[in-house]
């Protein structure tokens, strides 16, 4: 396996200050999105949006996710990994505004841009792990996914609140996090001074030697099974906090109570996110931590429709299952490449593919729902996903490569 030695151009202070800046990136990522589904049934009735309509709107930043996650690292290749990261923070900030902008279609484009931007920044982040920290990619990947779920967490359990009981001010309750992202502009700035060095072939991707080029994901069994595990253990994060409050709310229970509800899911995941970032180096391979969140997850499921009496019980599985593979799949994407440029291109494809099958979830669930007049049809087509995602977590689990492809002619 060939790793850059750890490197020396990032020593002292300033390494901290480039971890630090790494976690207020990674509270941007999920506060925007999770603030949605404590108040969709406000936004809904506002704007008279059907329940189709409504998993559209939580759609639509996963296929931003999936539009723009192949753009991301060409982007990086150009003008450096920490420019495009803060250019994408900035727009960020920018798309929370205008989506709470009491205009015409400013909810929907403001949507279409957070998605954007935050593509840019999940697919990034893990590169610059694999390239700066190779030896904590684990450990790291556990940190930042804890911050951004913790802040997740927050996002979600305040919305309500904010939004007010007859939820007119859900505007501000979406609009407040623009005030994060100022933050990370600020937290990240010191890392313009220095610029990624580009590729130094014409294609983009790195030679090692005369002799060899990093072998493209896009051809490789082994990133498909990373691809499909990270999309559908996204579905089930974002069905998860777009849905299971309106589930709660349908059979009786308060808005309020289910916002502090996704509140609990987000902070087990926190927990679980670190707990899982401790064990992935301990273990000969991710097999079994793969395996186990996948079950969490359909335990979590098949509670809710069985008995969602004990909602509390769920949103515990869900944030084991959930807060352990999200951990998971991100670090495979430096657990399986050897090369931060090759991390990069799984993390874009990854990203772009597997979000794209999890923008099909809250939108499926919600036209199952309306099909069915319930929550068991949608609740089923889940169960079935899962099923997937089980055999595509024993196989990316595996301790492998996608490795380099031997190059035989100038």
């Amino acid at each position: 396996m060939t790793v850059e030695p750890a490197p020396a151009r990032i020593l002292g202070s300033r390494r901290w200050l480039l971890v630090i800046g790494i976690m207020v990136l990674a509270a941007n990522l999920r506060c925007s999105i999770t603030s949605v589904g404590p108040v969709l049934d406000f936004i809904a009735a506002d704007l008279h949006m059907s329940s189709g309509t409504a998993g559209l709107l939580t759609s639509i930043p996963l296929l931003g996710f999936a539009a723009f996650s192949p753009i991301a690292p060409l982007v990086a290749a150009r003008w450096g990994m920490e420019r495009t990261l803060w250019a994408a923070v900035a727009l960020l900030g920018c798309a929370i505004v205008l989506r709470s902008v009491p205009a015409p279609g400013m909810i929907w484009a403001g949507t279409v841009g957070l998605g954007g931007a935050i593509a840019f920044i999940n697919v990034l982040l893990p590169p610059l792990l694999k390239r700066d920290f190779p030896n904590r990619i684990g450990q790291l990947t556990g940190i930042y996914s804890a911050v951004q779920g913790g802040v997740a967490a927050l996002a979600s359990g305040i919305a309500v609140p904010m939004a007010g009981a007859d939820g007119q001010a859900w505007r501000l309750s979406l609009g407040i996090w623009a005030g994060l992202a100022l933050i990370g502009l600020a937290v990240f700035a010191p890392q313009l001074a220095k610029r990624s060095a580009p590729p130094t072939g014409a294609t983009g991707i790195e030679t090692v030697g005369a002799a060899a080029r990093y072998r493209s994901p896009w051809g490789s069994a082994l990133a498909w099974q990373v691809t499909i595990f990270m999309g559908v253990q996204s579905m089930m994060f974002f069905v998860t906090a777009a849905w299971v409050p309106s589930i709660e709310q349908a059979m009786g229970g308060s808005a309020t109570r289910a916002g502090w509800h996704l509140f609990l899911f987000q902070l087990v995941g926190l927990l679980t996110s670190l707990l899982t970032s401790t064990l992935i180096h301990r273990v000969r391979d991710q097999r079994g931590l793969c395996i186990a969140g996948t079950l969490c997850s359909a335990v979590e499921f098949t509670g809710i429709l069985l008995f969602p009496q004990a909602m509390v019980v769920w949103m515990i599985f869900a944030g084991l299952g959930s807060g352990s593979c999200i951990v998971l799949g991100l670090s495979l994407f430096g657990l399986r490449t050897e090369h931060h440029r090759q991390a990069a291109a799984l993390s874009g494809m990854a990203q772009s593919i597997g979000y794209l099958i999890a923008a099909c979830g809250p939108t499926m669930f919600g036209l199952l729902h309306d099909l069915g007049s319930g929550w068991t049809l949608p609740i089923t087509a889940i169960e079935v996903c899962l099923a997937v995602q089980l055999v595509m977590a024993t196989l990316a689990g595996r301790d492998r490569f996608i490795g380099v492809r031997r190059v035989t002619g100038s």
